[in-house]
């Protein structure tokens, strides 16, 4: 509990240092948002109606004021009315958040399933030259900007195969190219990581230990190296959770769909102030939420974390003996009592 409250109040922290930062440097933009969206000679408005929506704003008060201001609506939900339409930032939120986080679960998902893909055929796969193909894709997937990636995509599949079509598509068929847009920068570093992680593992003494007390290949993989080489690419993965904010913007701009993305685009090109802060705050929530809920699994994934912390509550237990126990439990928990009694009796003889 400790553990998760202190987790806790540095998520509160991250999160008023990113909002207070925002706020500073949206500050900082030369020009006025007022001026820029009603001081059009178009519109006809006189300087006094000028000054009375900076009143109604509140964009006349000194910054420090609209800055307490701003977080007291935060802390009380709410996020202000946009300076480009007028509306309530929170119905304009409301609205733009499901597609986004649409889109961002399944490009997370499809990241996921393509670095395992990859990993695993790097590593496990048959054949020299297999592997080799296989480990040189994430330098290629990485090297590819999201943009030209969903504009080759569009290309390829709708103008030159006719698969997925661009105009009249159904709620499925729109989301195929933005999600691959999406999932290939990601997968990339996943993968980088999830193959080094398992060479690493595969290094282990007690992979060799399980290894000889009769554990198959496939129990080998699934339950002992994938189980131990997952940790940082989790790690990873959390990381890589705030890239898909950036990368839903541009994604959402080149195949024209609504949500967060578009929405912050539109908010920059006309200095949306409140639009802006909004997004920042939701942004770093997820950022934060998804790396605490990482932190809290690797106890439930390595069981040497697990008995670490019940050691370091025993003076008499030192870490190194913690360390020794936690692998031989593994092993026992893996490998079963039958596969080590055996081993045992081979021993002996």
């Amino acid at each position: 509990m400790s553990y998760v409250l202190r987790r806790v109040g540095q998520a509160v922290l991250v999160l008023a240092l990113a909002y207070t930062a925002a706020y500073l440097l949206l500050a900082a933009l030369p020009g006025d948002a007022v001026i820029a969206r009603y001081g059009s000679p178009e519109l006809g408005l006189t300087p006094e109606q000028i000054e009375a929506i900076r009143q109604s704003l509140g964009a006349d008060q000194p910054l420090i004021v609209q800055y307490v201001r701003s977080i007291a609506g935060f802390l009380t939900g709410d996020f202000g009315y946009s300076v480009a339409s007028g509306a309530a930032v929170s119905d304009l939120i409301a609205t733009a958040l499901p597609p986004t986080l649409t889109l961002a679960v399944l490009g997370l998902a499809l990241a996921v399933f393509l670095a395992v893909t990859i990993a695993f055929t790097a590593t496990y796969g048959a054949g020299r030259g297999l592997r080799r193909v296989f480990r040189g894709i994430p330098p290629l997937f990485v090297s590819l900007p999201v943009f030209w990636i969903g504009i080759i995509l569009i290309q390829v599949f709708s103008f030159r195969l006719g698969l997925v079509p661009v105009i009249g598509a159904n709620p499925v068929q729109a989301l195929i190219l933005p999600v691959i847009t999406l999932a290939i920068p990601i997968a990339s570093p996943l993968s980088q990581v999830l193959m080094r992680s398992i060479d690493e593992v595969r290094e282990q003494p007690f992979v060799a230990v399980v290894r000889a007390r009769g554990a198959s290949t496939p129990w080998l993989l699934w339950r002992n190296v994938a189980r131990n080489a997952l940790l940082p690419t989790l790690t990873m993965a959390g990381l890589l959770f705030g890239e898909l904010v950036g990368g839903a913007v541009v994604t959402e701009t080149v195949f024209a769909r609504a949500g967060i993305g578009q929405l912050t685009a539109q908010a920059v090109a006309n200095r949306d102030t409140p639009v802006l802060l909004a997004v920042v705050v939701i942004s770093t929530v997820a950022f934060v939420v998804i790396n605490l809920i990482v932190d809290l699994l690797y106890p439930v994934l390595d069981a040497r974390l697990r008995t670490a912390g019940r050691a370091r509550g025993s003076v008499a237990a030192p870490r190194e003996e913690a360390a020794d126990r936690a692998v031989d439990e593994l092993v026992d928990a893996e490998v079963g009592a039958p596969a080590a009694a055996a081993a045992s009796r081979g021993g002996n003889r």
